[in-house]
């Protein structure tokens, strides 16, 4: 799947543009990456030995400001999924309304397999090998899959060594004491949050009554389970990679981020008495998480887990998009034919970009806010853009998806516009 994952992104484009007005240079131009860079990163292991580890920058587009996006480590990475990627953060950041356009990289590397001083020696290699095509004007990288604070901090280090000046702004999800953001870690699910608060007033849900099933637990899923908890809300199962655990009375989630951060599982706590007995919870698959009768699925961790062969036994009328991708195209069409409502990913996770241009505007001005005055303006945002999305959908009849979409089309389209199309110079 993952060969053909641009063409599917595009894909998105292509059927909101048959709903908005679009220019066909706008969807030309998001159709070609600005730049694809690929390099090799030599690294001397611990014993000695040489290996080359293959890295990778797309940045998607310009159009709207610098490029913006997370670098990742994952043995499978690949150009293929991070153009995708960065096509998508193109997009999140226009329906954000941020002055940033889309990138995304990336290190062939099972980081799992690397002592601390190799991580660091192959972090600062990586950024030697691409300063010249990143920087606060130009594209600035952020944490992403197997990648952290910590890192994100070797690697500004590193870009302030090469360019001979300290450059906070060249990088963000940075540790606040590099000049990082309160706030950062949990933005994206805080985000995610905003979406299901907002969309609580439109359809008049009573939080208590309200059921909602998280899959992927980590610091995003952790944290719109632990907002949706305090708040009122009956978070009945949460999984992570080795499987989830049910009750239907609802999961006590402070005490399945202290067993899944202390032991690496959410099932410690109902499967290990040191950590907790819960004779009411059932240990279930990431499958069956997702096929729960629940009010609202928030799908956390992988691309594609909602397909064509399981959509059509997903029974929650609502699907909150965290994790990039989860849902197919094929399953979008079947769940939007049952009426379920999906509040997409350019949407629905575009917390942390957020609170990364704000990390961005602080390390430009020199001036720091608060942890409050970083979440209100992001709730704020949030808000803001999520019902212009959902006004959109309900004033053209569409998705919340294609609403989405349609709005980034039109943002960006004005770019493009505003630099002249083919009618301008037509006939000159």
């Amino acid at each position: 799947m993952t060969e053909k994952l641009f063409e599917r992104a595009l894909g998105r484009l292509d059927e909101a543009a048959q709903h908005m007005e679009v220019g066909a240079e706008t969807l030309e131009r998001l159709r070609h990456p600005t730049a694809v860079l690929a390099v090799s990163i030599p690294l001397r292991m611990d014993d000695g030995r040489l290996e080359i580890f293959d890295g990778y920058r797309v940045q998607h587009s310009d159009l709207l400001g610098p490029c913006k996006g997370g670098l990742r480590y994952h043995p499978d990475v690949c150009l293929e999924e991070l153009k995708a990627l960065a096509l998508w953060m193109s997009c999140k950041c226009a329906l954000m309304d941020l002055p940033y356009g889309g990138a995304k990289g990336g290190v062939a590397v099972d980081p799992k397999s690397l002592s601390k001083m190799e991580l660091e020696r192959l972090s600062r290699g990586f950024i030697r090998r691409i300063a010249d095509f990143i920087g606060p004007a130009a594209d600035i990288p952020a944490p992403d899959v197997y990648t952290n604070a910590r890192i994100m901090g070797w690697m500004m280090d590193e870009y302030s060594q090469v360019v001979r000046q300290r450059t906070p702004a060249a990088f963000t999800g940075k540790p606040v004491a590099l000049g990082g953001s309160l706030g950062r870690r949990g933005a994206t699910g805080y985000g995610g949050y905003v979406c299901i608060r907002e969309l609580a007033k439109r359809r008049d849900w009573v939080a208590e009554e309200t059921t909602v099933a998280v899959q992927g637990f980590g610091n995003v899923g952790q944290e719109a389970a632990r907002l949706l908890y305090e708040n009122g809300y009956r978070v009945v199962a949460v999984s992570d990679s080795g499987g989830g655990v049910h009750d239907e009375s609802g999961l006590d989630v402070p005490r399945l981020i202290r067993a899944k951060n202390e032991h690496g599982q959410v099932k410690s706590l109902y499967c290990e008495h040191s950590v907790g007995d819960e004779k009411n919870g059932e240990h279930i698959s990431n499958a069956q998480l997702l096929e729960l009768d629940v009010d609202v699925l928030v799908p956390a961790a992988l691309e594609d887990v909602i397909n064509a062969d399981n959509a059509g036994q997903i029974k929650a009328t609502t699907v909150i998009e965290l994790a990039n991708g989860p849902t197919t195209i094929e399953a979008d069409r079947i769940l939007d034919e049952r009426g379920v409502t999906i509040i997409p990913d350019i949407l629905a996770n575009a917390g942390g970009v957020t609170v990364s241009y704000y990390e961005w505007v602080q390390n430009r001005s020199g001036e720091y806010w608060e942890e409050r005055d970083v979440l209100a303006r992001l709730d704020k945002r949030m808000c803001d853009q999520f019902n212009v999305v959902m006004d959109i959908a309900a004033d053209k009849s569409l998705s919340p998806r294609m609403a989405a979409y349609g709005l980034v089309l039109k943002r960006i389209g004005a770019a493009v516009e505003a630099m002249g199309t083919a009618a301008l110079f037509d006939g000159d």
